[in-house]
């Protein structure tokens, strides 16, 4: 069977939203057009945002871009927006009258009118099933309630991030790592979740930025706390500073010893394991002080 090939691209449907792949197909884009394509929810409008370029196509079903966005599509779009607002305010009516605890972020229609999204957060599961009842009595369409992350809602209303700048989030962050406190204790900041967390409340996204680069600088160096054979003494490792590479070592005759990580990585120093035992007075254990957990 001959392999098949097609012109693809990437299509936004929300700002700094996720990219989805179509096949473009015959028609003529370029980045930045605005196109006509089947989204997860409906039809929509969304922006090209990488050159069309063939590739080979697997058994993955992708969806082609039926049309460059008209002026009829523009004014119909533009028209939904407006209508859209209107059941905003609508919904903030109901969630009040039934006292649903719920942040309502954003309504939007799809192109043809055949659904509209609710976009909410909230701080626990919500039984909206008397709301979609009212919204569907009053819009006479499909009703969708889709309920967000935090980091999501933040991403939706926007903000400002600790450094003065708009949240990256909102600028150019498409997707969302997993950021956990591994980050935080490898680039020795200080575990103060004031200073490490976002507006979301979740730990910066920043921290992945150069978690890379830390990594790389770390190779072969111990945590603090380890326990090593150093001229054939036992000795722990008090601290490790990546901004000045160096390490201090502690013997167990009470020696301090400071060596740069390449001296350390020079000397091929043993690292004893859990099981073996040293003298309590000088091997101690650095509990932190305490614990702070990412979802």
């Amino acid at each position: 069977m001959p392999e098949l090939y097609g012109k693809i691209c990437k299509v936004e449907f929300y700002k700094v939203g996720k990219l989805y792949t179509f096949l473009a197909g015959d028609i003529d884009l370029e980045v930045g057009d605005r196109v006509v394509a089947q989204s997860a929810f409906g039809l929509d409008i969304g922006i090209v945002r990488s050159e069309p370029e063939a590739k080979k196509l697997g058994d993955e079903e992708i969806n082609p871009v039926l049309r460059k966005a008209t002026e009829t599509d523009f004014e119909k779009n533009e028209e939904n927006k407006i209508e859209a607002q209107k059941a905003f305010e609508k919904c903030k009516e109901l969630i009040k009258k039934l006292n649903l605890s719920m942040r309502l972020l954003e309504v939007r229609y799809m192109l043809d009118r055949s659904r509209l999204l609710f976009y909410f957060g909230a701080d626990s599961r919500v039984d909206f099933r008397e709301l979609v009842k009212e919204l569907a009595r009053n819009f006479k369409t499909r009703i969708e309630l889709r309920q967000i992350g935090i980091r999501d809602e933040v991403k939706k209303v926007g903000n400002i991030g600790l450094c003065g700048q708009i949240a990256c989030c909102c600028r150019f962050q498409r997707e969302f790592e997993s950021i956990t406190l591994k980050h935080a204790k490898k680039q020795q900041l200080l575990i103060n979740p004031a200073k490490i967390s976002g507006r979301c409340g979740r730990l910066l996204c920043c921290l992945s930025y150069e978690q890379n680069m830390y990594e790389e600088e770390l190779t072969d160096i111990p945590d603090e706390g380890t326990i090593i054979e150093f001229e054939g003494k036992p000795c722990k490792i008090v601290t490790v500073n990546i901004f000045y590479k160096e390490l201090t070592i502690l013997a167990d005759d009470g020696q301090m010893i400071k060596l740069s990580f390449d001296q350390f990585r020079e000397k091929k120093i043993n690292i004893k394991s859990d099981d073996e035992e040293y003298s309590e007075d000088v091997i101690y254990k650095n509990d932190d002080l305490f614990e702070y957990k990412d979802d």
